[in-house]
């Protein structure tokens, strides 16, 4: 453990003394790669963003609604040209319900600059859709209808669960060690960057039309997340009136067996929907009416397990 710990030292310090020649022999060199490390960190550190929502269908294994929500990515490398593969990321998929309606969620992230370009051309827009259809398809052996269309919402579910979802995904910590284990040079510090298109699957981006036998390069995503299988706890959801009967809030009352305090309770609402995630119990909801989010409470009754959360209706 000494040896390693001293090992690890060492090249830290023969890090730090070829930033200290390069800042000596070539100061431009020096200031443009200390400039791009800082501006590649910021993009490592931003969460995805909502663009836009599709409606479909998955035909098989089983026929289910689907939305897949487009969202833009700093963390995600832009294509290096025209003519190379679109990168882009598949999150896993999630099924949801609404009242007795069974839903499927998977979140796509693309590099920012790629969605913007399409947002002012429709043709590069429908590429863009058919390419994520077509990497869901093939990742998640899915068949998909080949209709869709755009939602007048920018997300489903909610923000919370995409940026958990796609943020998830991690690289392999296994690959991180072997890779700093490699000596450093000062030729690889020059050319160093952060962002690596390898680790995304890859889609190449047609030049005319997009057809049914459009090429796709998927590459797997290595992880070390481990799946947790999330129970659905039990639920009672009214919307509470005066006496005009004039809705006044929405109260929510979950049972939590096991559970004997609000700390361990992961608690998210938006004005249109409710994430709830503690030990093995996760629970989403899109609400019947939009609610004050700041006025919102939530209190834990231990002696009954039970979560109550009041959402007082805007």
């Amino acid at each position: 453990m000494e040896s390693s710990s001293k090992g690890l030292l060492t090249q830290v310090t023969q890090f730090w003394n070829l930033l200290d020649d390069l800042a000596e022999s070539n100061p431009e060199s020096y200031e443009k790669f200390i400039q791009q490390q800082m501006k590649e960190g910021k993009q490592l550190c931003a969460a995805p963003e909502p663009q836009l929502c599709l409606q479909t269908r998955i035909l098989k294994p089983k026929e289910k609604i689907l939305f897949i929500n487009l969202c833009q990515w700093k963390r995600i490398p832009a294509p290096q040209s025209a003519t190379h593969p679109v990168p882009l990321r598949v999150g896993r998929p999630e099924d949801m319900s609404e009242t007795s309606d069974v839903y499927t969620v998977i979140d796509v992230a693309y590099h920012p600059d790629v969605l913007q370009a399409a947002e002012k051309d429709q043709v590069k827009k429908d590429q863009l859709i058919q390419m994520a259809m077509k990497c869901i398809e093939e990742k998640l052996q899915f068949t998909l209808s080949n209709s869709y269309h755009v939602t007048k919402f920018r997300i489903k579910g909610s923000v919370h669960r995409m940026k958990q979802n796609l943020m998830g995904i991690q690289t392999d910590s296994t690959d991180l060690r072997e890779k700093m284990r490699k000596e450093l040079t000062l030729e690889q510090i020059r050319s160093s960057t952060v962002s690596n298109s390898d680790q995304f699957p890859q889609l190449l981006l047609p030049k005319d039309e997009v057809s049914s036998k459009t090429r796709c390069l998927i590459e797997e995503i290595s992880s070390t997340e481990i799946e947790v299988e999330m129970k659905r706890p039990a639920y009672e959801l009214k919307i509470v009136a005066d006496q005009n009967e004039k809705p006044l809030k929405i109260e929510l009352k979950v049972e939590l067996p096991g559970i004997n305090s609000v700390s361990h309770c992961d608690l998210s609402v938006s004005e249109d929907d409710l994430l709830i995630e503690v030990s093995e119990y996760r629970l989403h909801l899109n609400l019947p009416e939009s609610v004050d989010t700041e006025m919102t409470t939530a209190k834990f009754i231990k002696e009954k397990a039970t979560l109550i959360v009041t959402m007082p209706l805007v």
